[in-house]
């Protein structure tokens, strides 16, 4: 696939300094409201879930199973390293 810095849309002719202020504002306008959505979808995802998802018995279990392999797994890796670099 090759990428290009050409425009999308076909070069347009100007007549004048107004119709370069119309196309400006319109630009502008389609920059802002990408930003919104942007902004917007940047938000949803560093949103904490809400506690309704989690309140199920089995959501808190599964949640409750990765916390604990976790450190287990974590432990695992100390007492490795620890072994590793205590030895003569």
């Amino acid at each position: 696939m090759l990428i290009t810095n050409q425009p999308t849309e076909p070069q347009e002719s100007y007549r004048s300094l107004e119709e370069i202020r119309l196309r400006k504002e319109m630009i502008l306008r389609d920059i802002r409201k990408d930003d919104g959505q942007i902004r917007k979808l940047w938000g949803n995802l560093f949103s904490k879930p809400t506690m309704l998802s989690a309140s199920t018995p089995s959501r808190r279990f599964s949640g409750l199973m990765s916390t604990g392999a976790g450190i287990l797994d974590g432990l695992i890796l100390g007492w490795k390293l620890y072994r590793k670099f205590t030895r003569k």
